[in-house]
């Protein structure tokens, strides 16, 4: 290891217990002061340190956020484990789980599906947020500048001919997957894979992660898939409760006619029908 990185750590775990001068910290890892203070210095412009008008050292907000994110994926994963794995075991389907971090949709668990035809996703892998399900569900519930400063910043990689590739229509998909509580990714990340995912929410009603279910078109083709979308609501619904969240009943009742609708409606016009062949 690095010995700066480990300095950095120490720092960090000496910082743990409670507030320390740069004296003690310096005297703690055996160097001059000026070489504590730069390595303080760059904590402290990270977010990982702070100090206060006596210039005593602590941790600082960044370690907190990522140390409740970490928390509340394992959480999420915890709590909806149970959930998800019934949904894949009932239909045989890939089932992901995939949170929002820093600007990346990331997978934190997947169940695979029976069927021959294996996906290429993986735990701690990111996934496109602008062509996959669980992507457009996750930023579909950031706050409005936070979701058009992602839309401006995103490059739009063309995967398939069905790939979203510009802002105004990825910013008016958000809005029906904001609207109607679920997305779809009718083989836009990979040409022959169709998709449905759906929040799961803490009590106050935020958005924690989605959960999906994804089938390769010659198992299921995308009108099949979205079939499946009542039990995927379902799924995430008691996974939803587990965290403290409870449906109101116009919601419910939305969702639920929503997803009855969808699983006998055509395409959505922005997507190009076309046959589709296994890789």
């Amino acid at each position: 290891m690095s010995q700066t990185v480990e300095r950095a750590l120490l720092i960090l775990r000496e910082l743990g217990p409670g507030p320390k001068s740069l004296d003690q910290i310096a005297e703690l890892l055996g160097v001059h002061k000026s070489t504590s203070l730069r390595l303080l210095q760059t904590l402290e412009q990270q977010g990982f340190a702070q100090h206060d008008e006596r210039h005593r050292y602590r941790l600082g907000p960044m370690l907190f956020a990522l140390a409740h994110q970490a928390l509340a994926d394992l959480d999420i994963r915890r709590l909806a484990a149970p959930h998800l794995a019934r949904l894949n075991e009932a239909h045989g389907h890939t089932v992901h789980l995939a949170v929002y971090v820093d600007g990346a949709v990331v997978y934190i668990d997947k169940y695979d599906g029976r069927h021959p035809v294996r996906m290429n996703s993986r735990i701690g892998a990111t996934a496109p947020a602008h062509c996959t399900a669980v992507g457009k569900v996750l930023l579909a519930a950031l706050p409005e500048h936070r979701r058009l400063a992602v839309a401006a910043r995103l490059a739009y990689p063309p995967y398939t001919a069905n790939t979203i590739t510009d802002p105004g229509r990825f910013l008016a998909e958000l809005d029906r997957v904001a609207a109607q509580g679920h997305a779809e990714d009718h083989a836009e990340h990979e040409d022959y894979i169709n998709c449905v995912a759906a929040p799961i929410r803490d009590a106050a009603g935020a958005v924690l992660a989605a959960a999906s279910i994804s089938v390769p078109e010659p198992v299921l083709g995308y009108l099949g898939v979205l079939t499946l979308l009542p039990d995927l609501l379902a799924a995430t619904g008691a996974a939803s409760a587990e965290l403290g969240w409870t449906a109101p009943l116009h919601t419910a009742l939305s969702t639920a006619t929503s997803a009855r609708a969808n699983a006998l409606a055509p395409a959505p016009l922005h997507h190009q029908p076309h046959h589709h062949q296994e890789n």
